[in-house]
């Protein structure tokens, strides 16, 4: 296995975590208690943020086996308070917890890393509050088993959304065109966390966002030549706990951000016209 890439350091304000550092002790102690493979092909990476009252039933729901290839589960704990490490272990999720919250983006990236050092060949990405539905997982690993895509984008628009906030449906649409426009490729939920890919996605995409990631993996897959599928899926509204997200506002600017961000990196990089 080709050795892990170093990810950068950060220039640390006095109190800020060294990122680097708490990432590497948390996927040390996460490899010497569960090991270094061989784990099963398929792995789903779950981020979760006090998330007690929701994350057992999430972990519990995912099948053993899908599309015919074994599943293992691995919760990133991002420094909960609230007992989401326990529940989780307990549920039956290999766990690494992170000693700090460093957001949901720096979380699944230290995920990413664990299931390549564990020998995974796809992996799926979900949420710890219950909005997805775990058992429509076939339907995002069928296209990637058939050798028909290696990126599977659920997509709540080509399914069904029982959010009841128009602003968040408006904004839904907004940054699906906007990203289809950016990337000249047709996609309608590029906000959805519901996903597949094939592992080499994640080594071959720089990942740098903290928070709001969806669209940074997605836009560097498309400008890296990976073939992209959307398949409808359904949100629904979240089982326990309020969402980490923050206000309409907030959310739709840092998400902005973000598509911005990376698709003008990418642009430098000359992976993308337009």
């Amino acid at each position: 296995m080709p050795a892990e890439p170093n990810l950068n350091r950060h220039h640390l304000a006095p109190g800020q975590p060294d990122v680097l550092a708490v990432e590497n002790a948390s996927a040390a102690r996460f490899l010497a208690e569960y090991g270094a493979g061989p784990g099963a092909p398929v792995v789903v990476v779950i981020a979760a943020f006090d998330e007690v009252g929701s994350v057992g039933p999430v972990v519990s729901s995912i099948a053993a086996t899908i599309c015919g290839l074994a599943v293992e589960t691995i919760v990133i704990d991002d420094g909960s308070t609230d007992g989401t490490a326990e529940v989780a272990r307990h549920a039956g999720a290999m766990v690494c917890r992170l000693s700090v919250n460093l957001g949901q983006g720096r979380a699944l990236k230290v995920a990413y890393r664990l299931a390549r050092q564990r020998g995974a060949q796809l992996i799926c990405t979900a949420d710890a509050d219950g909005q997805f539905d775990l058992d429509q997982l076939p339907r995002l690993l069928a296209p990637l088993v058939a050798g028909e895509a290696d990126f599977v984008n659920g997509s709540r628009r080509l399914g069904r959304s029982e959010a009841s906030d128009p602003i968040r449906r408006a904004g839904v649409v907004f940054f699906g065109i906007l990203v289809s426009l950016l990337t000249k490729a047709k996609i309608t939920d590029p906000a959805n966390g519901f996903r597949a890919f094939r592992v080499e996605v994640t080594e071959s995409v720089p990942l740098r966002q903290s928070q709001y990631q969806t669209s940074e993996l997605l836009i560097g897959a498309l400008a890296r030549g990976y073939r992209v599928k959307e398949v409808p899926v359904t949100v629904r509204e979240r089982l326990a706990g309020s969402s980490k997200k923050g206000g309409n506002v907030l959310y739709g600017f840092s998400f902005a951000r973000v598509v911005a961000t990376t698709w003008w990196t990418q642009r430098r990089a000359g992976r993308v016209t337009g």
